[in-house]
């Protein structure tokens, strides 16, 4: 995905669910701090976005958007990306992730905004679910040096879960320091 498409994605959100502040907590959050040509391939791959709004209890936001702009809709045959309407609990986030969210607000997100998960977030919230396709996304980032293991490392330790489940995305982390991948 470009950072093109998930400004289209927000501007369509946000007039959807009738909210400016469109949450992004997925893979695509890293295009709130990089454009696409910064990236490695395995970090815009994807053609979805994970988005979600801070005051939709009951999901009401997040499921108008994922039917009029989700998977198999119209705008996804239309322009080959689509969005995920997804609960904010969904993602596991460190600590004090909402003071860190990354600002995505140009004139193509008009008359929204996307609030980005930060860079480090997003890694240690990606690898809490363990898949292959997170792996990879995390190891490109730090190949290419767009994160700072140390940093995603005291990340891990602020994510609401075990200590043991901490200490695993942490040792993970640390081993990929220095020479990643």
């Amino acid at each position: 995905m470009t950072r093109d498409e998930l400004e289209h994605l927000l501007r369509a959100a946000s007039r959807i669910a009738e909210d400016p502040d469109v949450v992004v907590v997925g893979s695509q959050a890293i295009l709130g701090s990089f454009g696409d040509w910064e990236l490695p391939d395995e970090a815009v791959g994807s053609i979805e976005a994970d988005l979600c709004f801070r005051d939709d209890v009951d999901n009401v936001k997040s499921d108008r958007v994922d039917g009029a702009i989700g998977e198999l809709s119209a705008f996804h045959a239309s322009f080959g990306v689509y969005a995920q309407g997804v609960r904010i609990e969904t993602a596991v986030l460190p600590d004090g992730w909402q003071h860190r969210l990354v600002a995505l607000d140009t004139p193509s997100t008009d008359p929204g905004r996307g609030l980005c998960l930060e860079r480090h977030d997003l890694v240690v919230s990606k690898l809490v679910a363990r898949r292959e396709k997170d792996f990879e996304f995390a190891e490109a980032l730090l190949r290419a040096r767009l994160i700072d293991a140390d940093e995603a490392v005291r990340r891990a330790y602020l994510l609401p879960l075990v200590p043991g489940e901490r200490d695993w995305i942490a040792t993970w982390l640390e081993a990929r320091r220095g020479h990643p991948g």
